[in-house]
């Protein structure tokens, strides 16, 4: 190993962990308090779960700051020789632009494997976990999944709660309503109560509720209203499966579980494509520091040489689009369209790059 690799590869290495922290911070850090605030402030979780939360979010952050990260420490190192006039000298000595980049690459193949592990075993898993704090702290402790004011329900779900207020272990102006699903003759349920206590049948996946000084109201579908008044009762159950059941997202499932997911269930065509381009989002995304190699070395030659931000912005406009493409993918209806949306930009960045590193050569 020459002692060029060892100089440009340090610095690379040292430069790609430090952007990817000031990333993490300036991209992260407030999207990540703003899931915590629910948790903490709304919910009254425990640290211990909070903390649970905070380290379930930070590998999903990873996905988009490892390769951003990387683009900008080879850009400001390659920057930063050229304006030293550094790269003369190399130039000089023999060393060629491609042989003197070949540390740069060494480095973007590693943090593409360890990009592919993080995609396609950790940052699922994370997420997965992330949407089940919420359903633990509900069954750890119900009342604080009832927010006063506020009508609690799923999407789809003839039930729903409202509270006006808590005091103490109770939940003050109880409201319950129950709507018959569309297109039956059902009866409707309205059920109120001074105070109510909740506790979770964690077996049986329900919510059950003591009343204090309830009213229950019966509207049969032919107009009949049934009233009834009881000092206590209890328990009424509501079903908190649909409550607690993760919400089958594909990005918070792994790559074997969407394909089997896909095998069992019957999806339109458009989530089908959704769910298979996960898959691909994973791999491509995965490359994103390989690709950013070939355009990040001679950008920052460029910015440098001409003075200008012009390859900065460039860069920065690069990283920008990468990741924004997903959305564009989503918006195909045809699965090999999709597949090539979410691979185009690793191949315009390797095909930018090799036509920037020949012209370069010459400079």
């Amino acid at each position: 190993m020459r002692i060029s690799d060892r100089y440009i590869g340090k610095q690379v290495l040292f430069g790609t962990v430090y952007a990817v922290l000031v990333l993490a911070v300036v991209l992260v850090l407030g999207n990540l308090f703003k899931q915590i605030q629910p948790l903490l402030v709304d919910l009254n979780a425990p640290l211990s779960l909070v903390g649970r939360f905070v380290i379930n979010i930070l590998p999903q952050s990873l996905m988009y700051t490892v390769p951003w990260g990387f683009l900008s420490a080879v850009l400001l190192v390659f920057g930063k020789l050229s304006s030293d006039q550094e790269i003369t000298s190399f130039r000089v000595a023999g060393v060629s632009l491609p042989r003197l980049a070949a540390p740069v690459f060494v480095i973007a193949v590693f943090l593409s494997c360890i990009s592919l592990w993080l995609n396609v075993n950790i940052v699922p898993l994370a997420k997965a976990s992330s949407t089940q704090i919420l359903a633990e702290q509900a069954t750890s402790d119900p009342d604080s999944l009832l927010k006063p004011g506020v009508v609690n329900y799923s999407e789809g779900d003839p039930q729903k709660l409202l509270i006006e207020g808590k005091s103490g272990d109770w939940v003050t102006g109880f409201h319950y309503y129950q709507s018959p699903p569309p297109n039956t003759k059902s009866s409707k349920t309205y059920i109120h109560a001074d105070r109510a206590a909740l506790s979770m049948d964690a077996k049986n996946a329900k919510l059950r509720i003591k009343l204090n000084n309830a009213y229950f109201e019966t509207r049969q579908p032919n107009g009949k209203v049934q009233i009834a008044f009881a000092a206590n009762a209890e328990p009424l159950l509501v079903d908190f499966k649909k409550i607690k059941a993760r919400k089958m997202s594909a990005s918070s499932m792994t790559n074997q579980e969407i394909r089997d997911y896909i095998k069992t269930e019957r999806l339109s065509k458009s989530k089908k494509i959704k769910f298979k381009s996960e898959i691909t989002k994973r791999y491509s995304f995965s490359m994103a520091c390989f690709a950013f190699a070939f355009v990040a070395v001679p950008l920052g030659l460029k910015a440098r040489r001409k003075d200008t931000s012009s390859g900065l912005i460039m860069s920065l406009g690069i990283g920008m689009s990468y990741f924004l493409v997903t959305v564009l993918a989503d918006e195909f209806n045809n699965e090999a369209t999709a597949r090539i949306i979410l691979w185009a930009p690793n191949v315009i960045c390797i095909l930018l790059g090799l036509f920037l590193f020949r012209r370069a050569r010459f400079k």
